[in-house]
Parts: C-alpha cells; structure tokens; sequence
C-alpha cells in the first residue's frame, strides 16, 4: 500500500500511527492470552477488513473513471488476502473469555 501512496502521491492518514500503535497493542495483549485468543482476534479483524474491502467494492462498481478498474483489482486482492488469513484462523478452539474479546474486536471494528 505504501508504494501505491507514493505513486500516486496520496498524504498518508494523520491517524497512521494510532492505527500502528493499536494494532500493536492488540496484537500484544491478545498474544498474551494464549494462541487461541490471538487466533480469534486475527480471524475477528481479517473478517471485518474483507468486508469492510466488499462494502468498497461496491460503492465503486458503477464509476467510470479509468483508474477505477485498477483500484479494484488492487482492492480484490488485498480482500481476498485478509478473508484467507481468516480462513486459516477460522475454527481455533477458543474459552468463552476468548470468544467475547473476538466479538468486542469485530464491534470495534
């Protein structure tokens, strides 16, 4: 993504880093609840990112401008990148605890 921002020349968000910060953060904390957790978080974030990529998708199916068949090759593939990463997480045996700290990641989201 950051090689698509330069090449177009596209201003990063001014939320860029608290993004990184939080999803470090995240990470961190679900990895210390034990692989289960962190298996459910991954499989809560990817889930809502692909369709978050889908509700995009669609907003941008009727548009004419040339450069919109590129972006949403470029968007299918990232989508379909973090719906396999789901996949993979998908049916991790997680405790209650866990189940409840996927369903908060997935209303943050």
């Amino acid at each position: 993504m950051n090689k698509l921002q330069i090449q177009h020349q596209i201003r990063p968000t001014i939320l860029w880093e608290v993004v990184k910060v939080a999803g470090f953060g995240l990470g961190a904390v679900t990895a210390l609840m034990g692989k289960e957790a962190a298996m459910a978080c991954t499989e809560a974030v990817e889930t809502v990112i692909g369709e978050h990529y889908d509700d995009q998708l669609k907003d941008l199916q009727d548009s004419t401008h040339p450069s919109i068949v590129l972006l949403r090759d470029v968007i299918r593939e990232f989508r379909d990148d973090e719906l396999h990463r789901a996949q993979l997480s998908e049916g991790t045996r997680a405790s209650p605890s866990q189940l409840g700290s996927r369903n908060g990641v997935q209303c943050c989201y």
